[in-house]
C-alpha cells in the first residue's frame, strides 16, 4: 500500500481524447506536499505517512505545531494528513512528492468534505416523493410525512430519515480515472467530479478496488525524481540529433564504395 497525495481542488474543466471525445475533468494541485512525520510500528503501533501540504504563515501556527515543523526540517505546512502505508513503501522525513506519483490510465480515491447545503428538506435531502397533490392535501405536499409509531415505541428511531443539515460531510468518490499529469504545473486531472468547493483540500489515494498498473512509482513518485528526468531528455535528444547525422555519412560512404 503506498501513501496518498494531499491536493488542493481549483475546479473543472474538460480535454479531449485522440478521438475527439471531450472528457470533463477536475484539475487538482499539488504543491509542497512533503513528508512531516513518520508512523512506526513499535512507537505507534501502526505504519503511516503524515504529509502536509501548501504554506502557513509562522504568526498563524500554533507555537507546538511550529516545533513539529522544526523537527522535521520543514516549512509551516497549512494542511496535515496521514497516510497508511506497508513497511517497504515508507518515506523518509522531508521527502516532497509530485504528481508523477500517479499515472495516466490508473484509478484513484478522491476524499474530500462535500458542499455544505444548508437547513433542507426530505425531498431535497434524502429524494423523497413528497405528499399527493390533491384528495385532501394541503400546504404540506413536501413534507415528509409520519416520522414515529404509536404508544409503542412512542418515540423517533435515531437515523430517522427527515429534514435538517444537508451536506458539508466528509464523501469519498471511488473508481476515478486519472486522464492527464502536468509535472511542470503540478495538476492532476481526474474524470468526473470530485467533492468539495473549489479550492478545497482533498486526499489522492490508489484506488482500492482497482488493480494498481506495474508502471506506478514505488515507494513513490519523488519530486526531485521527476525534474532530474525532465532535465535528462533535453540531454538525451541532443545526443541522438549529433549522432544521427554520423550515422546517415557512414551509411552514404559505404553506398558510394
Amino acid at each position: 500500500m503506498r501513501t496518498g497525495l494531499i491536493a488542493k481542488k481549483e475546479g473543472m474543466s474538460r480535454v479531449f481524447d485522440e478521438d475527439g471525445r471531450h472528457i470533463p475533468v477536475t484539475v487538482l494541485k499539488v504543491e509542497g506536499c512533503q513528508v512531516v512525520s513518520v508512523r512506526a510500528e513499535d512507537k505507534d503501533g501502526y505504519v503511516a505517512l503524515q504529509l502536509g501540504a501548501g504554506k502557513a504563515k509562522v504568526k498563524r501556527t500554533s507555537k507546538a505545531n511550529r516545533g513539529h515543523f522544526a523537527k522535521a526540517k520543514v516549512e509551516p505546512k497549512k494542511k496535515l494528513a496521514e497516510f497508511r502505508v506497508t513497511n517497504e513503501n515508507v518515506l523518509d522525513v522531508g521527502a516532497e512528492l509530485g504528481v508523477n506519483h500517479f499515472v495516466p490510465g490508473q484509478f484513484v480515491d478522491v476524499t474530500g468534505t462535500t458542499i455544505g447545503k444548508g437547513f433542507a428538506g426530505g425531498m431535497k435531502r434524502h429524494n423523497f416523493g413528497g405528499l399527493r397533490a390533491s384528495h385532501g392535501v394541503s400546504v404540506s405536499h413536501r413534507s415528509h410525512g409520519s416520522t414515529g409509531q404509536r404508544q409503542d415505541p412512542g418515540r423517533v428511531f435515531k437515523g430517522k430519515k427527515m429534514a435538517g443539515h444537508m451536506g458539508d460531510v466528509r464523501a469519498t468518490t471511488q473508481n476515478l480515472l486519472v486522464v492527464g499529469v502536468d509535472t511542470e504545473e503540478g495538476l492532476i486531472l481526474v474524470k468526473g467530479a470530485v467533492p468539495g468547493s473549489d479550492n478545497g483540500w482533498v486526499l489522492i489515494r490508489d484506488a482500492v478496488k482497482k488493480p494498481l498498473p506495474d508502471n506506478v512509482p514505488k515507494p513513490a513518485g519523488l519530486k526531485q525524481a521527476a525534474q532530474d528526468k525532465a532535465e535528462k531528455a533535453p540531454a538525451q535528444e541532443a545526443a541522438a540529433e549529433e549522432t544521427a547525422p554520423q550515422a546517415e555519412n557512414e551509411n552514404t560512404g559505404e553506398a558510394k564504395e
